[in-house]
């Protein structure tokens, strides 16, 4: 189970080291690859260390380099679903703003495994590209004596495509 996650990561990493070197995978989808293997490891680290972690995003600007983007509200902890909210209206400004090409939304929730409808925790990583490319990718996992132990059930889904309109 690790190793398959192991080999997903690294395959991602070498993909990202690829594009960063100016290899020619600018596709919306290498694009968005490559932007997810530089999101996740803040979210890895977090369930390590936490157990949990906040909703964040990542985004790919025009001229290629990845940037945080933060969301912040009045109060000392808004909610999850609150969180995603403003950061989607972050990506939006942004996109209509016309400063990204790609972005990533990070977040944790439960979610229904396909291949069997069990509730499990996931990684959920939701991203979008200018060039009409969406995609949710779903990464399941469990906590365990305080480690987190994720599936090699990784699947994903057409996104909502709601940040580049």
């Amino acid at each position: 189970m690790k190793l398959r996650w192991f080999a997903w990561f690294f395959f991602s990493l070498i993909a990202g080291l690829v594009q960063a070197q100016g290899a020619s995978m600018n596709t919306p989808k290498a694009e968005c690859e490559n932007l997810m293997s530089q999101a996740l490891p803040f979210a890895y680290q977090m369930l390590e260390k936490h157990g949990k972690f906040f909703p964040y995003g990542q985004a790919l600007s025009t001229s290629g380099s990845v940037v945080a983007v933060g969301a912040t509200d009045s109060r000392t902890s808004p909610s999850s679903a609150e969180l995603i909210k403003l950061l989607k209206s972050a990506f939006s400004a942004g996109a209509r703003d016309g400063q990204y090409k790609a972005t990533a939304l990070i977040y944790d929730a439960k979610i229904a495994l396909p291949s069997t409808g069990a509730k499990t925790d996931a990684i959920i990583v939701s991203l979008n590209h200018r060039e009409n490319y969406s995609v949710q990718v779903f990464i399941p996992y469990r906590l365990k004596n305080g480690k987190a132990l994720y599936s090699n059930e990784i699947f994903s889904q057409q996104g909502e495509g709601d940040i580049f309109k």
